[in-house]
C-alpha cells in the first residue's frame, strides 16, 4: 500500500448531540458534508478526522463484533499532537470543563510531555507535544 492520503477514526457514541456540543467546546469543528443523524465528521486537522457515529449505525461496520464496553475496556487511544505544553495543559483543562475527565497522570520525558482525558463516551485522547531539540539531546545520551 502507498502512504494514505487521509485518516478517518471511527468511535461510537451515545448521544451524537452530546459528543459533538463536547468537542466542538474543545475547539473543532464538523464537516457538514459527512453530517446526518448516524454520525457527525469531527475535524481533527488537515486530512485527519474522527467520525463520531450513533452506536447503531456504528454496529453496520464490525458485524459479529460488539461494541468495546468503554466503562471497561480500551481498544485505541488517539494521540494528537500539540505545539506544546501549554496547548496540552489547556486542552484538558477545556475537557474536563465540557464533561470529560482527565484518565492518568502527565508524562513528562523532559522532550515530551502528554496527558489524556476521556471523553463523555469514555474514547481515550491523549494530548502530547515534543520538542524536538531536546528529543535531539536526549537520543544522543546527552540529557533528559
Amino acid at each position: 500500500m502507498q502512504t494514505a492520503k487521509c485518516i478517518f477514526v471511527n468511535l461510537p457514541v451515545s448521544d451524537l448531540s452530546k459528543s459533538v456540543e463536547f468537542f466542538s467546546e474543545l475547539g473543532f469543528a464538523f464537516d457538514d458534508k459527512f453530517a446526518g443523524d448516524h454520525g457527525a465528521c469531527m475535524v481533527i486537522g488537515e486530512n485527519m478526522f474522527a467520525m463520531l457515529l450513533v452506536k447503531e449505525y456504528f454496529k453496520r461496520f464490525i458485524p459479529g463484533k460488539r461494541i468495546v464496553n468503554s466503562d471497561k475496556s480500551a481498544e485505541v487511544v488517539v494521540a494528537l499532537s500539540v505545539d506544546g505544553r501549554d496547548e496540552v495543559d489547556c486542552t484538558l483543562e477545556k475537557a474536563v470543563a465540557a464533561g470529560g475527565s482527565e484518565c492518568r497522570d502527565a508524562t513528562d520525558a523532559g522532550w515530551m510531555y502528554g496527558r489524556a482525558f476521556q471523553d463523555p463516551d469514555g474514547h481515550v485522547w491523549e494530548i502530547f507535544a515534543v520538542d524536538p531539540s531536546r528529543m535531539e539531546q536526549t537520543m544522543n545520551g546527552k540529557g533528559k
